[in-house]
């Protein structure tokens, strides 16, 4: 499942992308498909990582990869093992709302981003997630979950004091809210639920088939009840391309 829209971005043959936060590596193989670039992953979670390194591995061997390069460690994104200003692209997908020191997350993912070049970063959105929270006291209190819902706006600011400036904005995966909210009603560890079950299949299928119906239903729901917020920021000190030179006003 992609969060980040990559068109929106600037991705130039010779790039380094990082995926602070990689999981399972579906943001670092949809960087990896463009041509030339040389992707690194970065996950505390051992598992997730050796999964991002084979799903990596099966793309470079059947040729689907963009003759770029790439790299998985384990590490934590409150302390990225790497130079300043080493990436053209930083993507940090679902993973600030699981951190303690989110503001010593931001601030290395500023550090390692080159002056003028781009970070995405997806969160939860603040009334699904809300929702999410009022329904199950299990969502919000499970081990390695979410220790905290953001307001657009204020994560906006939060960034924007490492450096960065938010040039625009996005909604996806209207079409997931309704899954977590069953997932929270019958409980988030109840696997028998045949609704939630039911649910689960249709995603998949959505996900792997992405039909036009549905496509345009989550279009027009996103506004709404999008299960994630997206944000397209620029680091201060570089020239830019002035693509996206109007900014939002935040509601949420």
């Amino acid at each position: 499942m992609i969060t980040v829209d990559f068109s929106r971005l600037e991705l130039h043959p010779g790039f380094r992308v990082l995926d602070a936060g990689c999981g399972q590596g579906r943001h670092l193989a949809e960087a990896f498909r463009r041509q030339d670039v040389h992707v690194v992953g970065l996950d505390r979670n051992p598992a997730d990582a050796v999964k991002a390194r084979n799903l990596l591995r099966i793309m470079e061997h059947e040729g689907e990869g963009g003759n770029g390069s790439w790299k998985v460690f384990v590490g934590d994104v409150t302390s990225l093992p790497f130079s300043d200003a080493a990436f053209n692209l930083v993507v940090c997908s679902e993973v600030l709302e699981h951190i303690a020191e989110d503001a010593r997350a931001i601030d290395e993912i500023a550090r390692v981003l080159k002056p003028g070049q781009w970070l995405a970063v997806s969160v939860p959105r603040f009334l699904p997630e809300s929702i999410c929270w009022m329904l199950s006291k299990a969502y919000r209190t499970e081990p390695g979950g979410h220790v905290r819902i953001y307001r657009r706006r204020d994560l906006i600011r939060r960034l924007e004091r490492s450096g960065l400036t938010c040039v625009s904005t996005g909604w996806a995966h209207a079409l997931h809210s309704p899954y977590w909210w069953l997932k929270c009603l019958v409980g988030p560890k109840n696997e028998a639920s045949r609704l939630v079950k039911w649910y689960h299949a249709f995603l998949v299928w959505d996900i792997v088939k992405r039909p036009w119906l549905t496509r345009k239903l989550e279009k027009m729901l996103n506004p709404l009840m999008a299960k994630s917020c997206v944000l397209y920021l620029r680091k201060d000190g570089g020239n830019g391309s002035g693509e996206f030179a109007a900014r939002e006003k935040s509601s949420d």
